[in-house]
């Protein structure tokens, strides 16, 4: 039995928390710096938590390389799993043409330029977020938009502006699923926590990014649809975080949103269509098509619906739990001792790893893209390519996610994670605003909430534990918060740039458009989890 010291540098948790910090050091350089590949400072940070672990904390070596593989097992299965075959579905459909048909279904509503990019940048953006996520939405409605007329820059910039209220739950919940796996925390509680810190800011949101887009003078004209649709956005995604669960509340708030926004293309008349420097005066409407088809075009994501709907249910997810293979991770399993004061008393570090190959989300994903394929009657040759090139689009960020985790495991296990929420409790009553603003620095590293949550979830369990406070409350503070950072990652500004054939030169531009609004944003979540952990905390779920 190997036991956990938080202070190993000269009996001092401050410079051990300098030296436990250099794999996220690794990663800053890397990536903010050196703007290397993500799967390169991946490995990188990964080589650099093992050192730390090997030779700073003096973690036996078995036991730093069982952490690092159990922590990419999960990187695999579940949560690559899901990506896969979400972005495998999203690929079908692209292939057999239905994708033209969904951008033309929801591009031929309107000519409002406001509406346009509420209904594409916020509401169909978050609906992409929710089934593939993972720079497929700022993709796609970058392009949709660039496609209406938009310029390339503003095309970029309002989509990386919208896709902030869905990430959080982004990719069938993965971000949660993730947040729940580190933590030990129930994934139920944290759904909730979170949907109650994000709904009431993507309650403002349309309305923000319409205010950026133009001003008062453009909000003002349609200030009822952008109040419309971000209470239906926030309405549902409160409702579906606490009582349906992570899965499908991306899925769900972005349909309750898309159809606020038709509801007001269609009943509402916008105080004239505002025109400004972003786009051209008239929208070039792309064609219409027949009920049947746009029908038949959504039949993938409303098979996605309905699959993940049914694997949700309590009989049938336990039915297909009893299939669930369980194995005590080799090496580390209760070999590593948690001591006080991370641990209430010094107790042995689980390690079981839960194979759930049939209940897991991916699963259902895989189902949804089986219908897909008989009701679309998709060829085989076709299917055959949409699985190398998902396969080959998936290779590098399947590592990137692999390595992250390893980084994340490895540290919980080595107490790396310890020694930094020990030095985080320092900050005390503040430390509900800085939890928000270091979930927003980790989305910034690695452009993803998923890997932020793997990064410093258990961090933020570990530190509000110290201080007394909500764990549930602080590790959903770190997924909300990381939203924020998803504007300002180097990943989604190289998506968008690409997406809209933005000049290479502009990515530095937009990089310091979103900035401002990336740390505003953040800052108003840390308001928000201040009022939960002080003034309501009765509204948090409890621990």
């Amino acid at each position: 039995m190997w036991e956990q010291h938080y202070a190993p540098v000269g009996g001092s948790v401050g410079w051990s928390a300098l030296v436990a910090a250099l794999p996220l050091f690794t990663l800053l350089y890397l990536l903010g710096v050196r703007r290397t590949a993500a799967w390169i400072a991946g490995l990188s940070g990964l080589g650099a938590a093992g050192a730390v672990a090997l030779f700073v904390y003096r973690m036996p070596a078995k036991m730093a390389l069982g952490a690092a593989l159990y922590g990419a097992a999960f990187g695999l299965f579940p949560i690559c799993w899901i990506i896969f075959w979400a972005i495998f579905l999203y690929r079908i459909s692209v292939e057999t043409g239905q994708f033209e048909i969904i951008k033309d279904s929801i591009g031929s509503i309107t000519a409002d330029r406001r509406l346009q990019a509420l209904l594409i940048a916020f509401a169909f953006g978050a609906f992409v977020e929710g089934a593939a996520g993972f720079g497929a939405p700022v993709a796609v409605a970058a392009a949709m938009l660039a496609g209406l007329g938009f310029s390339p820059f503003y095309a970029a910039g309002i989509c990386l502006l919208a896709n902030t209220a869905p990430v959080a739950f982004g990719s069938i919940g993965i971000p949660v699923i993730t947040l729940a796996g580190i933590t030990g925390l129930p994934v139920e509680k944290l759904s909730a926590a979170v949907g109650r810190i994000c709904a009431p800011v993507s309650l403002f949101v349309p309305a923000y990014l319409v205010l950026v887009m133009g001003g008062w003078r453009a909000l003002k004209g349609v200030l009822g649809a952008a109040l419309g649709c971000g209470a239906a956005f926030s309405g549902m995604q409160w409702y579906a975080s606490n009582y349906l669960g992570p899965e499908l509340t991306d899925i769900l708030s972005s349909l309750a949103a898309i159809g606020a926004c038709l509801a007001a293309a269609r009943l509402a008349k916008p105080n004239g269509t505002f025109v400004f420097e972003g786009a051209a005066a008239e929208a070039a409407l792309p064609p219409r098509h027949e009920g049947r088809a746009v029908l038949k075009a959504w039949s993938p994501y409303i098979l996605l619906v309905i699959c993940v709907l049914a694997w949700g249910r309590a009989d049938i997810k336990a039915a297909l739990n009893s299939m669930t293979v369980v194995v005590e991770w080799p090496w580390l399993h209760n070999r590593v001792m948690q001591m006080p004061p991370v641990a209430a008393q010094a107790s042995p570090y689980a390690a079981r790893y839960a194979f759930q190959w049939l209940s897991a989300a991916g699963t259902a994903c895989l189902l949804a893209c089986v219908l897909t394929a008989a009701a679309l009657r998709a060829p085989r040759a076709l299917l055959g390519k949409v699985f190398r090139d998902t396969a080959g689009q998936m290779a590098k960020p399947i590592l990137t996610v692999a390595s992250v985790l390893g980084l994340a495991f490895l540290m919980n296990y080595s107490g790396a994670t310890g020694t930094l929420g020990l030095a985080f409790a320092e900050t005390g009553a503040a430390f509900p605003f800085f939890s928000a603003l270091l979930g927003w620095l980790g989305v910034f590293l690695t452009g993803s909430d998923t890997s932020a949550n793997a990064l410093f979830g258990n961090l933020q369990v570990v530190t509000a534990r110290s201080l007394d406070l909500n764990p549930v409350l602080m590790a959903a503070s770190n997924s909300s918060g990381g939203v924020m950072g998803k504007m300002i990652s180097l990943q989604s500004i190289a998506v968008a740039a690409a997406a809209t054939g933005m000049a290479a030169g502009d990515e530095g531009r937009l990089f310091r458009f979103t900035l401002r609004h990336s740390v505003f944003l953040a800052a108003v979540i840390g308001v928000v989890v201040l009022g939960y952990a002080y003034v309501f905390p009765h509204w948090a779920p409890a621990p």
